[in-house]
């Protein structure tokens, strides 16, 4: 069966996904495509791969979210209408079950390889933290359009809608200031708390299954560091992003204890 992600494992407690930096599409599934390759680039996450080297463990999936989205639950995880997908058309006809299922057993093999992984890491460390890494486009008015107004897009949203504030307060609140004081673009980051997002189908997950030893925190960066409708990135940008995640990894370690 191919593999439809990288997971690279080591020593410590923090782990790194990007759970939607992928824009493969099996050869069964592309006839079937009626989105453009641009437009599933769009909603894509590209380039978050590239930030999980902050992490000594870490899984990039290659997959793109139009198979298989990671990030929803089992039942929802394959967009099959409009309403699923921002109401872009996806497919230029309803999928077969056989073809649904094919793609729902994808999103089984993640997690359970992300239980595998948690078990070893709450074994080995008592507590750890899986920082879930994701971008958001904040210009979909068009390349020529005003971008989304930023007092309700800050430059990063941090979801922890389902993190147990009273066991894990004092990290988040640590890293989002550590986080804040990271200079990108020659000013502050930007960074609030579930302003545009609360995380998803990941965190829940997590937060279910290891609900005392795992805290996900799911990072997402407005698309500032690229142009959404070309593709183009910005290097130094990326670059900045990076440095500033790989700047909260002391403090997570520390606040783990």
């Amino acid at each position: 069966m191919p593999k439809n992600w990288e997971r690279v494992e080591g020593e410590g407690p923090i782990v790194a996904t990007a759970i939607h930096d992928g824009h493969a599409i099996r050869a069964d599934l592309a006839p079937r495509l009626a989105l453009d390759d641009a437009g599933r680039l769009r909603e894509e996450d590209p380039f978050t791969g590239a930030w999980t080297a902050c992490a000594t463990n870490r899984i990039v999936v290659g997959t793109s979210r139009f198979e298989v989205d990671i990030n929803r639950p089992p039942e929802t995880c394959v967009y099959q209408r409009p309403e699923d997908a921002w109401d872009l058309v996806v497919w230029n006809e309803p999928l077969p079950e056989d073809v649904v299922a094919t793609s729902r057993a994808i999103h089984d093999r993640y997690y359970a390889e992300l239980g595998e992984l948690c078990t070893r890491l709450t074994a080995e460390h008592g507590r750890f933290v899986l920082l879930d890494l994701h971008s958001f486009n904040h210009r979909r008015d068009g390349p020529d359009g005003e971008p989304a107004d930023p007092r309700t897009n800050p430059e990063v949203n941090l979801g922890t809608g389902t993190v147990d504030r009273a066991r894990w307060g004092g990290l988040v609140d640590r890293f989002r200031l550590e986080l804040s004081a990271f200079e990108v673009g020659g000013k502050a980051l930007d960074v609030r708390e579930n302003v545009k997002f609360r995380g998803g189908y990941q965190s829940r997950w997590v937060h279910e299954r290891f609900p005392d030893s795992g805290c996900v925190l799911a990072v997402e960066f407005k698309k500032t560091f690229m142009d959404e409708w070309t593709g183009e990135p910005d290097p130094a940008h990326l670059e900045q992003i990076g440095a500033a995640l790989d700047a909260t990894v002391p403090g997570l370690i520390a606040s783990l204890g």
